[in-house]
């Protein structure tokens, strides 16, 4: 089924957790780089037109740039991930893009308040990610300025860019 999500690319964080992610984040082969997610699932792709993506450009054009640090590792039930900090502006872009699509809840509604987090592990035992875990701690930080969010689209097996939205470039009117 086709869908769409909005994300945030963290390139610094591959030479730190690609590995991990290629061998225990389903997303990291199905072509998802590192990133923490604004909002997922967005629109039906073939909801998303000329007048969707420049409502896009103005939601995170309302929002400046921000640094963006991984200290430390986190857990959910079989996961481990990157906490990133501070999260008060990731938060800020999510609720932004939800008020304005508020037929598009992140992760469906499943969470009334989803933690920001950068994805390493999935569906893993203890063992795993003990392992994960203890080596991403001697590795850590990764830090990153966040300037835009990557709008994806999956329709086939593989997830592929479709446009990128820049912070802070607030359009004129």
């Amino acid at each position: 089924m086709p869908q769409t999500a909005l994300i945030i690319t963290v390139p610094e964080a591959d030479p730190v957790v690609g590995g991990w992610r290629h061998r225990y984040d389903p997303s990291e082969r199905d072509g998802v780089p590192a990133h923490v997610t604004v909002l997922y699932p967005f629109l039906d792709p073939d909801r998303v037109d000329e007048e969707t993506i420049a409502a896009l450009r103005d939601v995170f054009g309302a929002h400046d740039p921000f640094d963006l640090g991984f200290h430390r590792c986190a857990r959910f039930p079989g996961m481990v991930y990157l906490a990133p900090e501070p999260d008060g502006p990731l938060r800020a872009l999510t609720g932004a893009v939800a008020a304005r699509w508020p037929e598009a809840p992140p992760y469906r509604g499943r969470f009334e308040d989803p933690v920001p987090h950068l994805t390493v592990t999935q569906d893993q035992d203890e063992n795993v990610n003990q392992r994960v875990e203890a080596d991403l701690s001697n590795r850590l930080p990764v830090l990153t300025r966040v300037e835009s969010v990557q709008l994806v689209v999956r329709e086939t097996e593989k997830w592929r860019g479709w446009d990128s939205f820049a912070l802070g470039q607030r359009q004129p009117g």
